[in-house]
């Protein structure tokens, strides 16, 4: 059974010739079975109704047919006579060469070739890259209205054996570009790039117009369980399968070669990847990008990028610090051992179709990536973390395992965010005390005896001048402010020890609430700092 025949048509088809043409057309197709018909008419001149005639009858015995490379003028006679509704008619598409054409960009599927002054071409490494050019031009779209800064194409093109999309760009320039050749501009890279990350991380899809990550990586994992420890295997697929879902974009190819400066406008381009999901998994490609592909072979990262190794691993660590919102090393290192547990999950899968581990430096490169995973799946538990765009607009959140462990970490955060309003120093001490009350209270007793999350938000009023910290967790439900106060009047033998910790809470914080909402004991503290 053939699925697909492609026959070309040529010259002229009219009433003279029709007869013939139909004739030899159908002796083609023969008498066996046809899913799909592709008429190649690269070489045809001229076609009259008898010529449309024998293509109608052509599209009754076969219902998917397909008239590709059609000359703009011949493809008007089919416009006008309505063939256009009753066939897929695609134009020929003009030809190019980008030979001599600086690259500005690159990714997974193709390159962007700088034409002029004005405008740009993306090529595709694959032939038949129609499909995903069509599809690259409709999450475009998509990713335009919903307020991401990108660029439409305006026409297809033929490069080589393959096509390619042009783009008016004006003086684009990739930022990998501008980190190699003005370094002294690197700090406001990561400042445009962080912020154009979140953003596309914060902005919401309707369900069903892009695919889901996730399921990208569930198939990635199961691929490369013959290449782990059994045990290390199936916590993998736990940790994948129990990443939340999200209904916001992530790219799916975020890296220097992909943004570009045009004009005074910071653009994402190569689209062709968006989806939607957890922005571990646009995290995972990034730190392969910058470091994971050539944590062997560095010089692979300097060809890729354009810019050293080490200046990659900066890149890739001050991003991390700005997306995240944070100063704090112990959260960053947390965090990014998450993504490199996704990342080489990806490595690995990548490993399996390119590597040849007959070659003694592929053998060490994925024993490399397989070891590196193994370890860190000894101590991640968890693949999710909160960023700093979750939050209300002038609040500040950290979420960890609440375990009495990560106290300094907590308090480290609230410090950081009160020195920088200038909190008068006798109300920061009193923040901490109430803060690590709470947060050793939740530890102790919310999850007993396994381990859950707190998280901890710090939000910033201007008008009064005030903090209010939100503390919540999804332990056993409990409301501490109901807990009765001490009777602090007692000489000490009659003193009952504990019960001081709420009990400071309720003297030090000026408004204090709580609800039980969702599953979770939420816990609002407020101090005036005026």
């Amino acid at each position: 059974m053939a699925d697909t025949v492609m026959i070309p048509l040529k010259g002229r088809i009219d009433s003279g010739s029709a007869p013939q043409f139909e004739k030899d057309l159908f002796a083609q197709l023969g008498s066996a079975s046809i899913s799909a018909v592709v008429l190649d008419a690269q070489k045809l001149d001229y076609i009259s109704s008898a010529g449309l005639r024998v293509l109608l009858r052509v599209k009754k015995k076969y219902p998917d047919v397909t008239v590709i490379n059609v000359d703009p003028e011949v493809y008007d006679v089919f416009e006008m006579t309505g063939f256009t509704e009753i066939l897929k008619v695609e134009k020929a598409y003009r030809t190019i060469s980008v030979d001599g054409c600086p690259v500005i960009g690159e990714g997974a599927n193709g390159k962007v070739y700088r034409l002029d002054n004005e405008t740009v071409v993306k090529t595709y490494k694959h032939a038949d890259a129609l499909p995903e050019i069509r599809h690259e031009r409709e999450v475009a779209r998509l990713a335009l209205i919903a307020g991401i800064p990108t660029a439409i194409s305006y026409d297809v093109v033929r490069v080589g054996d393959s096509y390619g999309t042009v783009f008016e760009l004006l003086d684009a320039t990739s930022f990998a570009g501008i980190i190699a050749n003005s370094p002294e501009r690197f700090d406001w890279c990561v400042k445009e790039y962080s912020e154009l990350l979140r953003k596309l991380h914060a902005t919401v899809v309707p369900e069903g117009k892009l695919p889901h990550i996730k399921e990208d990586y569930q198939k990635r994992a199961q691929s490369i369980l013959p290449l782990l420890p059994e045990s290390s295997g199936e916590k993998l697929i736990r940790l994948i399968n129990t990443t939340p879902e999200r209904n916001t974009m992530v790219h799916g190819d975020f890296h220097t070669q992909n943004i570009v400066l045009a004009g005074d406008e910071v653009l994402l381009i190569d689209m062709d990847t968006l989806s939607v999901g957890h922005p571990v998994f646009e995290f995972s490609q990034m730190y392969n990008s910058y470091i994971g592909f050539g944590e062997n072979n560095p010089s692979v990262i300097e060809k890729y990028q354009g810019f050293s190794a080490q200046t990659a691993r900066d890149f890739w660590k001050k991003t991390l610090y700005a997306y995240l919102g944070t100063t704090d090393s112990t959260l960053v290192t947390e965090v990014e051992d998450k993504i490199r547990c996704v990342a080489y999950t990806r490595l690995l899968d990548w490993s399996t179709r390119h590597l040849h581990i007959d070659n003694p430096d592929d053998l060490s490169t994925r024993n490399l990536w397989r070891d590196e995973l193994i370890e860190l799946l000894d101590r991640v538990n968890s693949l999710d973390f909160a960023a700093a765009y979750d939050a209300a607009p002038g609040c500040h959140e950290i979420e960890v395992d609440a375990t009495t462990d990560n106290l300094p970490r907590v308090i480290r955060f609230v410090e950081e965010i009160l020195s920088a309003v200038a909190c008068p120093p006798k109300a920061t001490m009193q923040i901490e005390i109430a803060v690590e009350e709470i947060f050793v209270n939740i530890a102790n007793y919310a999850y007993a005896p396994d381990v859950g999350k707190a998280k901890i938000s710090v939000e910033l009023p201007e008008d009064p001048a005030s903090v209010k910290i939100t503390i919540s967790d999804s332990g056993v439900p409990y409301n501490p402010l109901i807990k009765p106060d001490p009777d602090i009047s007692l000489p000490s033998h009659e003193r009952q020890i504990g019960g001081l910790g709420i009990f400071m809470t309720k003297k030090t914080m000026d408004q204090l609430t709580y609800e039980y909402k969702n599953g979770c004991n939420i816990l609002i503290m407020e101090k005036y700092i005026n």
